[in-house]
């Protein structure tokens, strides 16, 4: 047993940056895990500087002056923060709001569809599990709906930790985005001199992963604006939430599509019913998720190598067990790291060794 972990150290940590960029990875994944909760702002203020990054970028290479740049996108960023925080969310909350108090409806039209099915499909469809389904159901909406009084009764110190936030991540940002030099070589400073396996990680994942998040943010974007203005043009009830739902399911790949179906297709059923309304929202809703997956996503991520989707469903129940919903939305990029780490880590060759000592 001590050869082998010998004859592996000697192989994959011969070398001197090898050793530290495992420490390194080590270190950093501890640090998040004990320490992520408590530092969310400053952690949420670097990606979103990571972001933003780009657009800076853009505007130093047409001439703009550096702080003007910075200054032109930390406005455009709290311009985006404030329409969210008092215009989309406020309308979210309320839709929200509206569909608990409509459940009790929807779950009673949902018993008198369910009530039909064993006569029509006896042999698929049994009474008794139809009202296994029935009751799930309702111990599911009670359920949603306690919560949803429990959390507007609990929610001032969750308010009071979101003022805080609302005034430390801006900071945060545009300090990331003004002093970015600095605090890169401050980082620089700490590692060895000769590093050329780092540089070239640090290059792949700064293409690679760049590319993806700022394309997620613009996806998300895109594809939420689209359905809602489609929704409210066919007369969708609670068009926001329903936008807002699609637009973060494109963070997951394959899952996420498929699982905001649901939501999409009930409400619209109890909306318009079996009907032709009912399959034009269908349509509609079918034509945006096409498009997102054959034209906008080839569009936006054309220079990101595609991961295997079993790779990018692993990456997404991993990441996401650990970190919630942000390593949901970072799972690939995460899963590029490792993939960027694997492909520049030295590697020596011990096949040959035993013959040259002979």
């Amino acid at each position: 047993m001590v050869r082998i972990l010998r004859d592996l150290a000697n192989k994959y940590f011969s070398d001197e940056e090898a050793i530290v960029l495992f420490l390194i990875l080590v270190v950093g994944t501890i640090f998040i895990i004990w320490f992520g909760a408590m530092l969310a702002p400053a952690l949420a203020s670097l990606i979103i500087a990571f972001i933003l990054q780009g657009l800076v970028l853009r505007l130093k290479k047409m001439g703009v002056p550096d702080f003007v740049a910075v200054l032109g996108v930390f406005l455009m960023f709290l311009g985006v923060l404030v329409s969210f925080i008092f215009g989309l969310l406020p309308l979210v909350w309320t839709q929200v709001s509206n569909l608990a108090r409509e459940t009790p409806r929807i779950i009673r039209e949902l018993q008198s569809y369910l009530e039909v099915l064993p006569d029509e499909y006896p042999q698929l469809v049994s009474a008794e599990a139809v009202d296994a389904i029935y009751q799930q159901v309702s111990a599911e909406v009670a359920s949603f709906t306690q919560w949803l009084v429990s959390f507007s009764l609990s929610s001032i110190p969750d308010l009071v930790a979101l003022l805080i936030y609302m005034v430390l991540v801006p900071i945060l940002v545009f300090f990331f985005l003004k002093d970015r030099q600095v605090l890169v070589s401050s980082f620089a400073r700490l590692l060895p001199s000769q590093r050329p396996m780092m540089i070239s990680i640090w290059q792949e994942v700064n293409v690679q992963c760049a590319n993806y998040v700022r394309g997620k943010a613009v996806e998300i974007l895109i594809v939420g604006s689209v359905t809602y203005i489609a929704f409210k043009v066919l007369g969708m009830p609670y068009a926001a939430l329903l936008a807002l739902l699609v637009g973060l399911s494109v963070v997951i790949p394959y899952i996420g599509a498929a699982v905001v179906t649901i939501p999409v297709a009930v409400i619209g059923l109890f909306a318009f019913g079996w009907g032709s309304h009912f399959i034009w929202v269908m349509v509609v809703y079918g034509i945006i998720q096409a498009l997102d997956g054959n034209v906008l996503v080839p569009v936006l991520f054309s220079e990101v190598n595609n991961l295997h989707p079993v790779a990018i469903i692993i990456a997404v129940l991993f990441f996401g067990g650990i970190w919630g919903l942000w390593g949901v939305f970072f799972a690939i990029p995460l899963a590029t790291v490792l993939k960027a780490v694997f492909a520049a880590w030295p590697v020596k060759d011990t096949a040959q060794t035993p013959a040259m000592e002979r």
